[in-house]
């Protein structure tokens, strides 16, 4: 009810208003029946701007983080984002992201439409990264379609570290479903994970026309903010401002999901 309210009277209203979001392709995302939104990722405001364009519900999951702060601003977020459809999504490895990808499971055998982020987390310079497989593995279990779906401009919006978002257009591309049927009964093999998932990160790239990295984002953000920390003595006399921003986003991709050239299939997609 709460969902349905924000949407249709408060959030929705307002932001088509201020952003006046374009959409094509809308009629590819199925009136019922269970499918995942695969979304390139560029902001936090990715989860609010595209539910808003979807007649139906979309659930996403979010970064566990997001369900755990303390204090009133913590409790009133976790609220926020447990009433807008999204569930929390351990980014650890091993039997926590699995359990939360089975939360996941269920929302899809309910029939409901999923949305995640394959790249796992926001890209840090606008270019799109490489997929993680959980996607695939989701997508094959669940047997559904994936709609590929480009976010275009949101990161003029919002970009990483900004909390008042820029006002100016922002549009939206949702692709032909994918089918990958001809892989049921083959989730667990990780050469037919990491297809599905090279299939779908084809989609998007060609969708957004963003220029395609063969690496992991969380890797680069480790890399961005090590070189960061290492130029702060000598070019930012307020260094610490600097880190401090950069370190929301950074902090929890410090896990072994991270490493390069090692698939997570426990963790595709949280804000």
């Amino acid at each position: 009810m709460f969902y349905w309210f924000m949407k249709t009277f408060v959030l929705g209203p307002v932001l088509k208003l201020l952003f006046r979001p374009w959409v094509k392709g809308l009629d590819n995302v199925p009136a019922q029946g269970a499918a995942i939104l695969a979304s390139n990722h560029l902001s936090f405001s990715d989860s609010i701007f595209m539910p808003v364009m979807v007649p139906r519900p979309v659930v996403f999951l979010a970064k566990s983080e997001y369900f755990t702060g303390t204090g009133i601003k913590g409790r009133l977020t976790a609220a926020f984002f447990r009433l807008t459809n999204q569930l929390p999504m351990d980014r650890s490895g091993g039997a926590a992201s699995a359990q939360s990808l089975n939360a996941g499971m269920e929302v899809l055998k309910n029939g409901s439409l999923m949305g995640i982020y394959p790249e796992g987390t926001r890209s840090p310079d606008a270019r799109l990264y490489r997929g993680k497989v959980g996607v695939a593995r989701l997508a094959l279990q669940a047997r559904v379609p994936v709609i590929p779906v480009a976010m275009i401009g949101t990161d003029k919006v919002q970009p990483i570290g900004k909390r008042v978002p820029n006002i100016r257009r922002i549009g939206m591309i949702f692709g032909e479903p994918l089918d990958f049927s001809r892989y049921y009964g083959m989730e667990d093999d990780r050469m037919v994970q990491r297809s599905v998932t090279d299939e779908i990160m084809y989609e998007l790239m060609r969708l957004s026309s963003q220029e395609y990295v063969d690496e992991y984002a969380a890797v680069v953000k480790l890399r961005m903010a090590g070189k960061a920390q290492d130029a702060a003595p000598d070019t930012a006399p307020a260094g610490p401002d600097a880190a401090q921003e950069s370190a929301p986003d950074t902090t929890p991709d410090t896990r072994p999901d991270t490493r390069p050239g090692e698939d997570s299939p426990e963790v595709p997609g949280t804000a």
